[in-house]
């Protein structure tokens, strides 16, 4: 049997699944490995099943034992690796999308709902168990009749774009090709970000990371929105310049900033947490038992089928 080096701990369905088809090296713990230890462990390993977290650049590409054929990465995104480094030693690099589709929309529809309501400042209230209900207390913005902007129309941001319709919102976004009628469903597409950003009283950033979208929301851009608008982030938090979104919420340029990610996690900008409006959670995305087991099943899957075939359903170079 093939022997796999599963770097993050599964749920116990999938490790099972993997024991039946693989020689798998499982990491009880679920520790972090290091890059240096990851390259230790996969030694006599004919394939990696890698999470998000595991940091597969050039250097630890070209450390890896020569038996590795393939890193099914157990994400949508793949940004943690180094595509062209694997490509050029003939690893072939995989992802598990479509699975997590629905979930991914869900916590982008909380954090909508979260920072727009003011759901962060309202269990603060909780807690100190002190708070008179007024008229005025808490007031938030509701979504009824407001201007979703989404950016990035894939897979995530249709699924939300039809959960944010059934509460009365206007749907508008930006893609790289504007999509057919059918699957952009009445949404309005536009032609550059100052175009959708001026029209989105609520913002939901859903596209890929790339080098074109890194700190897309930055001092410049971020004048373009309506004053009062809010911001949220279920893709990387590479697309947001940190500084500037802390000044432009001080400012109150910005209403409220919603975050399923961000740099640096676990750590955040330690300015975020002192922002009320900021609503933020620990990369929930796709954290639901049914998606957890369906991306492992599928990064399972994938190695699988490159071992008895050589293609891979899910290749991503």
């Amino acid at each position: 049997m093939k022997k796999v080096l599963i770097t993050r701990k599964l749920l116990r369905s999938c490790e099972d699944k993997a024991s039946k088809l693989f020689n798998p090296h499982f990491n009880s713990n679920d520790e972090q490995y290091s890059q240096k230890k990851l390259i230790e462990l996969s030694k006599g390993c004919d394939g990696i099943l890698s999470s998000l977290t595991d940091k597969i650049d050039k250097e630890t590409i070209e450390k890896l034992p020569a038996t590795i054929k393939i890193i099914s990465n157990f994400a949508v995104g793949f940004g943690n690796i180094d595509i062209e480094a694997a490509k050029k030693r003939n690893i072939i690099v995989t992802n598990t999308p479509d699975v997590l589709t629905d979930a991914t929309a869900e916590i982008a529809m909380l954090l909508i709902l979260g920072a727009c309501r003011r759901a962060n400042e309202g269990m603060e209230w909780v807690k100190k168990e002190n708070w008179k209900w007024s008229a005025d207390f808490l007031i938030g913005k509701q979504l009824t009749g407001s201007r979703l902007g989404i950016l990035g129309m894939g897979r995530i941001g249709r699924a939300l774009a039809k959960i944010a319709k059934s509460f009365g919102m206007e749907i508008h976004y930006r893609n790289r090709t504007k999509l057919n009628n059918d699957k952009e469903m009445g949404a309005t597409f536009h032609d550059n970000i100052k175009s959708l950003f001026s029209v989105s009283d609520v913002l939901s950033i859903c596209c890929p990371a790339t080098k074109e979208t890194k700190d897309i929301i930055n001092k410049e851009t971020l004048e373009y929105f309506p004053t009062g608008a809010i911001i949220t982030n279920v893709a990387r938090g590479d697309m947001i310049d940190d500084e500037a979104m802390v000044q432009a919420l001080v400012s109150r340029k910005i209403y409220a900033v919603g975050l399923d990610v961000y740099k640096g996690e676990p750590k955040i900008h330690p300015e975020y947490l002192k922002q009320p409006t900021a609503f933020i959670l620990p990369h929930l995305g796709s954290a639901t038992k049914k998606t957890r087991t369906a991306m492992a099943d599928l990064a399972i899957d994938n190695i699988d089928k490159y071992f008895k075939t050589g293609n891979a359903k899910n290749k991503v170079n």
